[in-house]
C-alpha cells in the first residue's frame, strides 16, 4: 500500500510539473502571487516522496534554479482512490489546488494538456470563423435569391447591370468560389462566362466533370468597379448569401479560387500562394485554396500548379465515390 502511496504521490508531481512548464510556455510568470520555481520546490517538498526531489540544476525558463527531477523509469499508472485515502496525511490538498488551478481572472481555465476549456468544460471555440448551424435551413435557392431582392445593402450596386447568384448542380458534390463578377458576368447574370470562365470550364473538364455537374458562386453578387477585389464592407454585405448557398448545396468539396475567397471562408489574410495546395476543413466541409482561373491567364506558369491542386481534389472525390 505504501507503495501504490508513494507512486500515486510521484504521478501527482509531475502533472503539476507539467502544468507549471505550460504556463511558462505561454509566458504566465504570475500564477496567484508570482509562483516560481524555488516557491514550488518548497511547496512539491510538502506533497512528493524525497526521491523524486534532486538538487540537479535544469534549464528553466528563467534563471537556473533547483528543479524536481522525474526518477529514471517511473510507470506512469493511473491513480488509484483508495491509495489517497490510506495516507490522507501526507498529502497538501490545498497546496496541490493552489499550484494546479490559476485564479480565472488571470486566464480561461486550462486542462493540462493545453486545450483551452469553456465554463461549460468543452472545448473553448477557435475562432470567428463563420458558422452554418446558425444560418437559416433554406429548402431552395430560389429562396436565397429572392432574400437578396433588387439589393442596395452595399455601394456595389450602383454601377451593377445584374445581380449574379450563381449557377449549377443544386445538389452538386462540388462547389468553386471565386471573389465577384466581371464584365461578362455582370452583362449576362452568369457566373465565370467571360475568358477566366472559359479557363474553368477546361479545368472542370479536365477532372472529368461537366460544369452542369457543379455550382460556380462568388463572394459577392455584383460586380467590383474595374475589377478590383471586394472590399470589407462589401464582403460582410453579402457574404451572408453566398453561406446558406454552401449550407444547402452542402457539397464534397470547395474549390476556392484566389485569395479573396479563401480569405472569406477562413476569416484571414493568408495570401493564396501560400495557401494553395493542401485541404483546409471549413464547418465540416473540405476546403481546396487555389489560384483564381484569371490569375492564371496572367501568370500561365502557375496552371502546373493549379493542375496539382485539382488532382488532389479529382482523387478526393474518386476515393469517397463522388
Amino acid at each position: 500500500m505504501a507503495e501504490e502511496s508513494n507512486q500515486t504521490l510521484i504521478d501527482i508531481s509531475l502533472q503539476l510539473k507539467a502544468q507549471l512548464e505550460f504556463y511558462a510556455e505561454l509566458g504566465i510568470t504570475d500564477i496567484g502571487g508570482a509562483l516560481r520555481d524555488e516557491q514550488f520546490l518548497q511547496m512539491l517538498k510538502q506533497i512528493a516522496p524525497r526521491e523524486i526531489v534532486s538538487s540537479t540544476p535544469v534549464e528553466t525558463h528563467d534563471e537556473p534554479t533547483t528543479e524536481m527531477v522525474a526518477a529514471p523509469e517511473i510507470a506512469r499508472s493511473p491513480a488509484k482512490p483508495e491509495s489517497l485515502a490510506s495516507e490522507p496525511s501526507k498529502i497538501d490538498i490545498a497546496a496541490v489546488q493552489k499550484i494546479a488551478a490559476p485564479p480565472p481572472e488571470v486566464l480561461p481555465p486550462v486542462g493540462l494538456f493545453a486545450d483551452l476549456v469553456s465554463d461549460a468544460g468543452k472545448p473553448a471555440k477557435s475562432s470567428g470563423l463563420p458558422i452554418l448551424s446558425t444560418l437559416p435551413a433554406d429548402k431552395f435557392l430560389e429562396d436565397i435569391r429572392a432574400d437578396i431582392g433588387d439589393c442596395t445593402r452595399c455601394k456595389l450596386h450602383e454601377h451593377r447591370k445584374h445581380i449574379v447568384f450563381g449557377e449549377g448542380n443544386p445538389q452538386a458534390r462540388l462547389m468553386f468560389i471565386g471573389e465577384g463578377p466581371g464584365a461578362d458576368e455582370d452583362a449576362t447574370g452568369r457566373p465565370f462566362v467571360g475568358r477566366a470562365g472559359q479557363l474553368l470550364d477546361k479545368i472542370i473538364a479536365a477532372i472529368g466533370k461537366k460544369r452542369e455537374d457543379v455550382f460556380i458562386a462568388n463572394v459577392v453578387k455584383c460586380r467590383p468597379p474595374q475589377n478590383r477585389a471586394p472590399e470589407k464592407d462589401e464582403t460582410d454585405a453579402c457574404e451572408g448569401f453566398l453561406f446558406r448557398q454552401i449550407k444547402l448545396i452542402n457539397p464534397k468539396v470547395i474549390v476556392a479560387l484566389g485569395s479573396p475567397a479563401f480569405q472569406c471562408l477562413f476569416r484571414t489574410k493568408e495570401a493564396i500562394s501560400r495557401a494553395r495546395g493542401e485541404f483546409r476543413e471549413w464547418n465540416g466541409y473540405q476546403v481546396m485554396p487555389t489560384f483564381h482561373p484569371a490569375y492564371l491567364l496572367r501568370s500561365p506558369d502557375k496552371k502546373r500548379e493549379a493542375w496539382e491542386d485539382m488532382k488532389k481534389v479529382r482523387d478526393y472525390l474518386a476515393e469517397i465515390g463522388n
